[in-house]
């Protein structure tokens, strides 16, 4: 029964007729009793008047005051918020698979997590969305254009390979190249689809290392920004991270200030994850906001159940009350 607008107010001018038969009746009453005092005869009329039924005799206008108004309400075109799913979308899935991936601080390891809950995200998301996937560790691959068929996207997911150095701008940069492709194909008369990327990453961008440089991260979330395509970046794992590389043990720290400041630049949301829990949770979250979105939709039909069922009650209570339809 919520209401957030309505399509056609103009329809609340029918209050006018609904208060002026208000009106009448009310003044119907008075000029009956007004009859009533009339009558010389006062016991002669109460032998052969029908008994009063008191104030149950108004049950019958009441209801069918109350339909009309409810009535009024749905032909006005009620509106309410609803959540529907997008029929038209892009989104570029962008996974780091540098080494410091096989970190095993998330259980069984930071690369296994990413996979599983990538997965679920591809397989949860409406169907109306193109997802497309790319990996990137020095360099970046795409590994599924835009599409609205998961099964391509769930398998490249299972098979990703880790590589070595972080290039993380480069994923940027490809997933903007690869949204742009596709929206020229499927623009049409609407033009593009809303797009957005969701990058996921553990550490800090390593070629190159200045992030403001051409290729940097910084730089290609600048270009992201700039084409209305925001990066809604997910920092995934921990502080004490660490992998074994030539026989030694090196820290894999996370790089949650480089992350938010990709998310700042582009206009898109940080996510922290710090177990294979909390990023299902962001994954889950993101599907939900990238999947659905807010439309006023027509919320006629409850007003307009409430209103028949009044006027259903209006000519049964008559028939009960006065023996007549009102």
């Amino acid at each position: 029964m919520s209401v957030s607008g309505f399509a056609a107010p103009w329809w609340f001018l029918l209050v006018v007729v609904v208060a002026a038969l208000v009106v009448g009746y009310v003044l119907a009453l008075r000029s009956r009793r007004k009859r009533t005092l009339r009558f010389t005869n006062l016991e002669l009329l109460e032998r052969v008047a029908p008994r009063g039924q008191g104030r149950a005799r108004h049950v019958p206008a009441a209801l069918l005051v109350v339909s009309l108004l409810l009535l009024t309400f749905a032909l006005a075109g009620p509106t309410a918020e609803q959540k529907v799913p997008r029929n038209r979308a892009t989104v570029m899935l962008v996974v780091d698979v540098s080494l410091s991936m096989k970190s095993t601080d998330v259980e069984p390891s930071r690369l296994r997590a990413a996979q599983d809950a990538a997965r679920s995200f591809a397989e949860g998301l409406t169907p109306g969305v193109n997802l497309g996937l790319i990996s990137f560790a020095g360099t970046a691959t795409v590994l599924v254009a835009p599409t609205t068929e998961r099964g391509g996207v769930t398998h490249a997911i299972e098979n990703l390979k880790l590589a070595q150095s972080t290039a993380t701008g480069e994923g940027i940069f490809a997933a903007l190249q690869s949204i742009e492709s596709f929206s020229a194909v499927v623009g049409g008369a609407e033009g593009p689809p809303p797009s957005r990327i969701v990058l996921m990453t553990d550490g800090k961008q390593t070629v190159p290392q200045d992030e403001y440089a051409p290729r940097g991260a910084f730089t290609a979330a600048g270009m992201a920004k700039q084409k209305d395509i925001p990066v809604s970046t997910i920092s995934f794992g921990t502080s004490y991270g660490s992998v074994e590389i030539e026989g030694k043990q090196v820290p894999v720290e996370v790089d949650d200030t480089s992350m938010r400041e990709i998310a700042r630049l582009s206009g898109g949301d940080f996510y922290k994850a710090a177990t294979a829990e909390e990023l299902k949770r962001v994954y889950d979250s993101l599907g939900e906001q990238i999947g659905y979105e807010t439309k006023e939709v027509d919320n006629s039909r409850p007003w307009v159940a409430l209103g028949t069922i009044a006027l259903v009650g209006a000519a049964a209570s008559s028939l009960l009350i006065g023996q007549r339809l009102p």
